[in-house]
Order: C-alpha cells, then structure tokens, then sequence
C-alpha cells in the first residue's frame, strides 16, 4: 500500500526570503556602516545572501530544479544588492 504524497512547500518562499533579506541587510548597511566601508559590508552581505540560499534550498529537500532555484537566489539578491550599491554611489556625489 503506498501512502500519499504530501504537497511539497512553496519553493518560490525560499527565494523571496533570501531578496528579503538582501534587501533588509542593504539598508541596514546604508544606515549604520560608515560610507568607506559599505563596498566591502555589501559583498558580506552577498555571502551570506549565497549561504542564506543554500541552506534554505537544502532545508526544502527537493533535488528537482535544486541548482535552478539556487541561482534565481544568488541572482536577485546580486541584482538587488547591485542597485542599492549604485544608489549609495549616486547619493556619494551629491554634496552634502
């Protein structure tokens, strides 16, 4: 006798937490790191992006479309990271 599949978890959450979060960390960078050092805080903040997304991929435990999901992850959050880093470029050169 074979038991029902249960419905597997929404796997489009764990992507959106992963640009949640990006988008949390780089304004919490913008508010509280000193403008010297926010290129460096923002490539931190696309590590753990990339670490935050492996461990909810894994923690979802579906290998179907597991590399697809990953890069969608890494992918926004790079993006989302990138225009926020040309914001803080653009807002550099306006004097204050």
């Amino acid at each position: 006798m074979s038991e029902p599949a249960l419905a597997p978890r929404n796997a489009l959450v764990g992507v959106m937490i992963v640009w949640g979060a990006a988008l949390i960390t780089a304004i919490l960078i913008g508010i509280f790191v000193p403008e010297e050092w926010r290129v460096a805080w923002l490539l931190l903040a696309f590590g753990g992006s990339v670490l935050l997304s492996f461990a909810l991929q894994l923690w979802y435990g579906q290998t179907k479309g597991f590399v697809f999901r990953i890069a969608a992850s890494t992918t926004g959050a790079l993006l989302l990271l990138g225009v926020v880093s040309a914001g803080f470029g653009l807002a550099a050169l306006v004097p204050a």
